[in-house]
């Protein structure tokens, strides 16, 4: 059955903005859209090797700050005499280097503390957010500091016929979000399929038989680790050149709490929880606003959090499998009975 929830969504979110007339909701939903890819992105992690990272938003804030400064330049001078100046450059080469470079630093976070797992991978994705979010604080000539990097441009694409469009308005913003999204789901459902995505899930159940089978437990985690920070910084970068503006705030844990909640209420290590978490928690908030004070609407929050938490320990996903399983016995039974009734009619 959820194997359809990931069309039905791109479906249902694909004919959204056609009926939306709302500039305010449909700017959440790309927001929204934005953090469920970074919740996706952790999933890989903490959903299919068991390992939880929470400096993930060190990734989002790379991807958004690589991304900005491609597209701006810069002028920044370094020790010994040395100067690097970057006149500015397209908007889509700073998407791909956002990726890149943030791929990298997953990659070399991941070689360093793989060796050691469990909470030691927990300390040093924390430590390496905030010294992260100390740089970009501190590093003004680079990073404009608390001044904030602004009128970063808008993210451009080449299409054919046209040349170079620029994506200034929200539908077609949303729609760039909605197209990376299915992206980075189809890698993620390839890579869970395939041989990689077996050895994921036996180093998460159980690692010493994983290993007693020849799976190398380091390079599995570094390679996961590596396309979850590359996911984040794409997201990072879509989110720069849509809201233009940004500063260290992007580095907030909060961001991180945010993902994370999204993964477990969700379902950890399913496919689709990230997207039924990341619209619920991405959303919420948007529905709660009108018709309540923040204060109430952080106890709702937390309190609906609590209820899923407490009535579906395993996510939402995992639940609704679970009550279609249940469902499904009882269906076939009685199925299989009507057959039985008329042949013993006379």
């Amino acid at each position: 059955m959820t194997r359809f929830i990931a069309p039905l969504f791109l479906v249902v979110f694909a004919l959204v903005p056609l009926g939306l007339k709302d500039p305010y909701l449909l700017n959440a939903l790309i927001i929204t859209g934005i953090l469920t890819i970074c919740a996706m992105s952790l999933n890989l992690l903490l959903g299919f090797t068991g390992q939880l990272s929470l400096g993930h938003v060190a990734f989002f804030g790379i991807g958004a700050y690589v991304s900005a400064l491609t597209a701006l330049g810069f002028d920044v001078s370094l020790p010994f005499g040395l100067r690097i100046t970057h006149e500015g450059g397209s908007p889509l080469l700073g998407f791909v280097l956002a990726v890149g470079l943030t791929g990298l630093c997953g990659y070399l976070i991941g070689r360093l503390s793989f060796r050691v797992r469990g909470a030691y991978f927990v300390i040093v994705t924390i430590s390496f957010a905030e010294v992260v979010r100390l740089v970009a604080l501190n590093w003004v000539e680079l990073t404009q500091g608390p001044l904030a990097l602004t009128a970063i441009p808008n993210m451009v694409l080449p299409v054919p016929g046209l040349g170079d469009v620029a994506l200034r308005s929200k539908m077609q913003n949303y729609y760039l979000v909605l197209a990376v999204a299915a992206v980075s789901y189809l890698i993620i459902a390839r890579l869970v399929a395939s041989r990689f995505g077996r050895a994921m899930r036996g180093l998460k159940e159980n690692e010493s038989l994983a290993l007693s089978l020849g799976i190398n437990a380091t390079r599995t985690l570094t390679v996961a680790a590596t396309i979850s920070a590359a996911m984040a910084g794409a997201a990072g970068s879509l989110y720069a050149h849509y809201i233009r503006i940004i500063d260290p705030d992007v580095f907030l844990f909060s961001y991180t709490v945010t993902m994370v909640i999204m993964v477990v209420s969700g379902g950890k290590g399913t496919l689709a929880g990230p997207l039924v978490g990341g619209i619920l928690f991405g959303l919420l908030p948007v529905a709660l606003r009108p018709v309540m004070a923040p204060e109430a609407q952080w106890i709702v929050y937390g309190a609906i959090l609590i209820a899923i938490l407490f009535l579906m320990p395993r996510g939402i996903v995992p639940a609704l499998e679970s009550l279609a399983l249940r469902r499904r016995p009882a269906t076939e039974t009685k199925s299989a009975a009507k057959p039985a009734e008329a042949g013993a009619n006379p």
